[in-house]
């Protein structure tokens, strides 16, 4: 059934910054279509979530890694409910840290397809319809490691460091076409239940307590600066901004907290 909403599109939905951030541009007038890779009961209780709210929204199961599940997605999408007006490519590739000896080939080259590779085969199957109409938004979660590389982040530094180039490879192409390309740079620990918390396991309480209430981003207060980004007029778009919470060490300094890297700072994993 066709939405007469405009479309945001989120490929990596999960109850973090991905379900914040449908659930922000619902309660804002779009139809949010949610993707994520597994755990349907999460995925319908998000969209139940925002229908409860008084937002329109759907989902669906996605392998974003798997040959044409993202293009698929995208043209059943536009072709099912409505041209896509606003997509959030919001999957991370975040392994934990591992030694080179420890990075076998295929794991460098899954971060590779996750990270970087999604974002390309989104933008191909979505800016030509987006570029027909002089308008769209693609806005790109991503990470500390793309623009430093820290030891033991072998696969991911390179897969998001090539996320960044692309969005900026992107932008110069389609911007004077009418899409804007947005870059987020989460350069901090995020408050979510699918990837963060999950990964520190018995950990995450002693980290939430060191931290404090402002030291961990709100991935709920963060989707107000992926609306922001989504709305801002033709003469004042913004290409790339760099998010933390105000007692982070910033990613251009030369001595970060060991214990914030240590424990996922920044890493596009806690993007679902």
């Amino acid at each position: 059934m066709a939405a007469t909403k405009p479309v945001f599109l989120v490929i990596g939905a999960g109850a973090g910054i991905g379900g914040h951030a449908a659930a922000r541009f619902a309660a804002g007038g779009y139809h949010a279509v949610l993707a994520r890779r597994s755990d349907e009961e999460g995925l319908a209780r998000l969209v139940g979530q925002i229908e409860a709210a008084g937002g329109s929204a759907s989902g669906t199961l996605l392998n974003a890694a798997e040959d044409g599940a993202i293009e698929e997605l995208v043209e059943r999408t536009q072709r099912d409910i409505g041209p896509i007006d606003c997509a959030l490519y919001n999957l991370g590739a975040q392994i934990g840290n591992r030694s080179l000896e420890d990075t076998p080939h295929r794991i460098f080259e899954l971060g590779w397809r996750l990270a970087c590779f999604g974002v390309f085969r989104l933008a191909h199957a979505m800016f030509p319809a987006m570029v027909a109409r002089g308008k769209g938004t693609l806005l790109v979660t991503s990470a500390t490691a793309a623009v430093r590389g820290n030891a033991g982040q072998h696969s991911h530094a390179a897969a998001m460091g090539g996320r960044r180039m692309l969005c900026q490879t992107l932008n110069a192409e389609f911007a004077p076409k009418g899409v804007h390309v947005a870059h987020v740079v989460v350069d901090g620990p995020v408050r979510s239940p699918d990837t963060l918390v999950k990964l520190l396991g018995d950990k995450w309480d002693a980290f939430e307590a060191a931290k404090g209430a402002d030291g961990i981003i709100d991935p709920a207060v963060l989707a107000e600066t992926y609306w922001h980004l989504a709305q801002q007029p033709k003469n004042c778009w913004t290409h790339e901004l760099d998010v933390r919470p105000y007692s982070d060490v910033p990613w251009w300094n030369d001595n970060p907290d060991p214990a914030i890297n240590a424990s996922g700072r920044g890493s596009a994993g806690p993007k679902t």
